[in-house]
């Protein structure tokens, strides 16, 4: 028999990524590859790399290096791989010559054409050889929802528009589709994730297209809406701060989708968001804030901030400590800001010491531990609903998470039950103890 094709695979990176590898997965898997899981038995392996901050772009830089010492083919693509020199030559070509081929984010189809170009497929694709959802990496009971590509804000600590380009919103009708196949495949969780997800279908106008043989705008109500229909935990993530995100609240207090929203303020202080090129202020953020919770009382809000930005001053960061102490944000992760090749903001003066910049990240998380122990001690008592990620260990204590936690990156529920769970299981959890930013629990049954 003919020998199978085997490839390889190193997903590094942020989920847009990893949905980025189930693609080319898929793709691959209909032309009859095999998806291989060490470097010996693959015929060439691609790496998937992220370039959005210094110490990913060293990680992706080691990771294919890796790949060309243990296998000799490799193919290079994702964020890092779109990274042009100053001269305009692409960087990875020139850093790592003995690659096969390099492309950037979002280019499924030019990986396939150098997979197959360097390894001729078996066959054409026949549809029963994947699942109409594709191929996924995650576990079977949620998936990642990509709605578009690339960021047409230029905020000067990124370089996310450089690397994938600017928004391109994908059609509603197709987006729909897919959320059907993975809810048929098993997924009880959708994450909806972009770059800039709020702008879905600002580059379309918000062009009429079908779902589900309905007349429906490409743009968010309507895509959350739809989602709505399919009875999933439907989560937002990455939601930039627009008035237009209040239409879509009243769908969180309806039940819609999760009451939930993912939105990444970065900073406070008006000059510092200034130099940050970022939308909204602090306080139109405070106002937008209250404005969410009183339309959705059980509303969690997640954010992403950045410490010790070039010229912030203590002043400055202690003002953004005080926007903490006042929004009482649910969950909230922070980083000491870290310079990126080609982000302007490196131009910036008053570049702060590393050691500055770690300890406010330190005090920053401090005060919000303190704040998240006090919101989740007032869950203590309540029956929450969970969804499990695993199966109870032999001491009977399951994990999972509520509607407020996304996996990954929030909290947990640790669930003492006297059955066999498995993962993708809805329970009711009353909650009986809770720690930093973890719940602890007992499965209630009827």
């Amino acid at each position: 028999m003919k020998k199978i094709p085997v490839v390889g695979f190193v997903s590094l990176g942020c989920p847009k990524a990893l949905v980025d590898t189930e693609r080319i997965v898929t793709e691959l898997r209909a032309r009859g590859y095999r998806i291989g899981q060490t470097y010996e038995e693959a015929d060439l392996v691609i790496v998937n790399t992220c370039g959005f901050v210094n110490e990913a772009v060293a990680e992706s830089l080691q990771a294919i290096a890796e790949a060309l010492d243990e296998n000799g083919r490799v193919i290079v693509c994702g964020c890092l791989g779109g990274k042009k020199n100053p001269d305009g030559s692409n960087f990875i070509a020139e850093k790592m010559p003995k690659v096969l081929g390099v492309t950037g984010p979002d280019q499924v189809e030019e990986v396939v054409r150098l997979v197959e170009s360097h390894l001729p497929r078996p066959h054409e694709p026949w549809g029963d050889l994947v699942p109409a959802a594709g191929v996924r990496l995650t576990p079977r009971h949620y998936a990642y929802l990509k709605i578009s590509e690339g960021c047409n804000h230029h905020c000067t600590f990124c370089i996310i528009p450089q690397l994938r380009g600017t928004l391109v919103s994908r059609p509603i009708g197709d987006i729909v589709r897919e959320a059907e196949n993975l809810k048929a495949a098993g997924v009880k969780e959708l994450l909806v994730i972009s770059q800039d997800t709020a702008a879905y279908g600002v580059d379309a106008r918000y062009k009429l297209d079908f779902a589900g043989g309905r007349p429906v705008r490409t743009r968010l109500l309507d895509l959350c809406r739809e989602l709505g229909r399919l009875g999933l935990w439907t989560r937002l993530h990455y939601v930039y701060p627009y008035p237009s995100v209040d239409e879509v609240v009243p769908l969180m207090a309806e039940g819609l989708i999760l009451p939930y929203l993912d939105v990444p303020f970065q900073h406070a202080h008006p000059r510092i968001l200034k130099a940050m090129k970022r939308p909204a202020s602090a306080e139109k953020n405070l106002e937008r804030i209250a404005a969410w919770r009183r339309a959705c009382p059980d509303i969690t809000i997640r954010s992403t901030f950045i410490a010790g930005f070039p010229g912030e001053t203590e002043e400055e960061f202690e003002y953004l400590l005080d926007f903490l102490r006042e929004a009482q944000l649910d969950r909230v992760g922070c980083f000491a800001y870290s310079p990126v090749d080609g982000a302007a903001a490196n131009a910036l003066p008053g570049q702060l010491p590393d050691e500055v910049r770690e300890d406010r990240r330190r005090r920053f998380m401090e005060l919000q531990a303190e704040i998240s122990l006090e919101k989740l001690k007032r869950k203590v008592g309540t029956v929450q609903d969970v969804l499990i990620d695993e199966a109870p260990d032999e001491d009977g204590v399951a994990v999972g998470r509520t509607k407020a936690d996304a996996p990954d990156i929030d909290g947990v529920c640790y669930v003492t039950t006297d059955r066999p769970l498995k993962p993708g299981d809805f329970v009711k959890v009353r909650i009986t103890a809770n720690e930093e930013h973890d719940l602890i629990g007992r499965e209630v049954l009827d």
